[in-house]
């Protein structure tokens, strides 16, 4: 009994812990932080995505209830991007300052380690929430698909986050924010994928999918975030050596707006 104590115990820490990483959703709990302890967060990634894509997406829901789709599209962008405190944001401006540079590996390093914001990341972060607005815009008006699809995405962007952070070497040597996922492995990202998994089959079921067509749509969302995580993290390793904390934001971002891009493109035919 007291071993199943125990063990709920890590997992709220553990899922504590992810949550007071990636998110600015207030949780007053004092973790004893260590490099296990955010070794074993990770594993509840998934699960701070769905909590993530709630938010949004009652917050899209009562906002169409009072103003237009676009304002509405608007104000639930600056919630995405409030609730994470634009830390996967900041990853993906520093990501394109450091790879478009086109400068040799560790001078990229350099540039992505430099807390001021080059030419690149800007047009990097106002290209990406112009997309990711658009493609707000585009699912407000239907409210299943919309409400479906904005949960999800933070789900299986944060579940490709753990595979890469198991599946590539960590570039920077010595300490660094990145540096403290280094014991990942692929246990951590396999049961990821359990909660991944399940979530999002929760969520089609809880939107009146059939159970087949949440299975479908689960599926068919796993493999072309997993398709497309797969090239855009080997392609920033293979430059930098490995991947950073920059860079797993940078996935995220992109990968949630390739969801919500998908989303739109499957609704138009």
């Amino acid at each position: 009994m007291r071993n199943v104590r125990d063990a709920w115990v890590t997992g709220l820490q553990a899922c504590a812990s992810a949550f007071q990483f990636l998110t600015r959703i207030p949780v007053n709990v004092q973790l004893p932080y260590s490099d296990d302890l955010f070794r074993r967060s990770t594993v509840y990634y998934p699960i701070v995505g769905l909590v993530i894509g709630m938010l949004l997406a009652v917050t899209g829901w009562l906002l169409g209830l009072a103003i237009p789709a676009a304002p509405a599209s608007v104000l639930v962008l600056g919630a995405w991007v409030a609730v994470t405190g634009a830390l996967h944001l900041d990853g993906l401006m520093d990501t394109a300052d450091g790879l478009l540079s086109h400068r040799p590996r560790e001078r990229m390093l350099e540039i992505m380690k430099d807390s001021r914001v080059g030419a690149m990341g800007v047009v990097a972060g106002v290209l990406l929430l112009m997309m990711k607005g658009s493609l707000l815009l585009s699912l407000v008006t239907d409210k299943d698909g919309f409400l479906a699809f904005l949960v999800v995405a933070p789900i299986w962007s944060r579940w490709f986050a753990v595979w890469a952070i198991a599946g590539w070497p960590y570039a920077r040597e010595g300490a660094g924010l990145g540096s403290l996922f280094a014991s990942v492995t692929r246990s951590e990202a396999s049961r990821a994928t359990a909660w991944a998994f399940a979530a999002s089959v929760v969520v089609f079921m809880a939107l009146r999918f059939p159970l087949w067509e949440a299975i479908a749509y689960t599926a068919g969302v796993s493999f072309m975030t997993g398709l497309l995580g797969y090239g855009l993290a080997r392609g920033m390793a293979r430059k930098l050596g490995g991947l950073t904390g920059d860079t797993y934001g940078a996935l995220i971002e992109l990968l949630e707006c390739a969801v919500l891009l998908a989303a739109v493109a499957a609704a138009s035919r």
